[in-house]
């Protein structure tokens, strides 16, 4: 049987023709090559500089790409800090950068410390009012701001890891934050959450996602840093 395609129709493939190849050559990142991406947050982001970490594998992804390889990428975590260390530093680590886009990644040692002898967590009023105020500071210059949830203290997968709760709790304030705020959310925790049921079918503490219940595998890197590609696409 023979088919006839009019003109009409043919105009429409060839414009799809058209959209798949921008999509595939030239639409991979929504950047310039002007962008100034800070990476802020605490010792998972301070690690994330090294080999394998998600921002040197962010970094490496850029590079491949003509678009993107003149694209500044700079890590600003520091061990230990919480939600008031971030308000502290804002402006000697972050501000003074001029970025052009902020991924916020914090809230596991505001929660991790409160079990933690010598240490004291974030109260999650204080936790919420001090993302609000980042994000306050940052939307004044213009700044495209994605706010990442916490992932995880202990991988369990049947609610059992001692934090599971408080860690929802803080992740919904993110989500919240995010909402009324009007900014990107990554919501990494969720992501964490779904990745672990599907893939530690042992229930084990940590050795997928993280090496020790909180820091970044390999694989757990490589999961961030696609994450945050894809938010990049948008």
């Amino acid at each position: 049987m023979e088919y006839l395609i009019g003109k009409s129709e043919i105009s429409i493939i060839v414009l799809l023709t058209i959209i798949s190849i921008f999509m595939t050559t030239c639409g991979t990142y929504m950047l310039s090559k002007n962008d100034r991406i800070v990476f802020f947050g605490d010792s998972i982001t301070e690690l994330a500089v090294k080999p394998n970490g998600y921002i040197s594998l962010i970094r490496q992804a850029f590079d491949q790409n003509n678009k993107t390889k003149n694209v500044k990428t700079i890590g600003a975590g520091i061990s230990g800090h919480k939600v008031p260390d971030l308000l502290a530093r804002v402006h000697r680590d972050v501000l003074s950068q001029n970025p052009t886009i902020v991924f916020i990644y914090i809230g596991i040692n505001d929660v991790w410390h409160s079990i933690i002898p010598g240490t004291s967590g974030t109260p999650p009023d204080e936790y919420k009012a001090g993302l609000i105020s980042l994000v306050k500071q940052m939307n004044k210059r213009g700044i495209r701001v994605i706010l990442c949830t916490p992932t995880t203290v202990g991988e369990k997968t049947d609610g059992t890891n001692p934090l599971d709760s408080k860690l929802d709790e803080y992740a919904a304030i993110v989500r919240t934050v995010a909402q009324t705020e009007q900014v990107e959310l990554c919501d990494l925790r969720a992501i964490f959450i779904d990745f672990l049921k599907q893939n530690n079918l042992q229930n084990i503490e940590e050795g997928i996602l993280t090496c020790d219940g909180v820091h970044l595998s390999d694989r757990g890197n490589q999961l961030v840093a696609d994450t945050m590609l894809k938010m990049l696409r948008r």
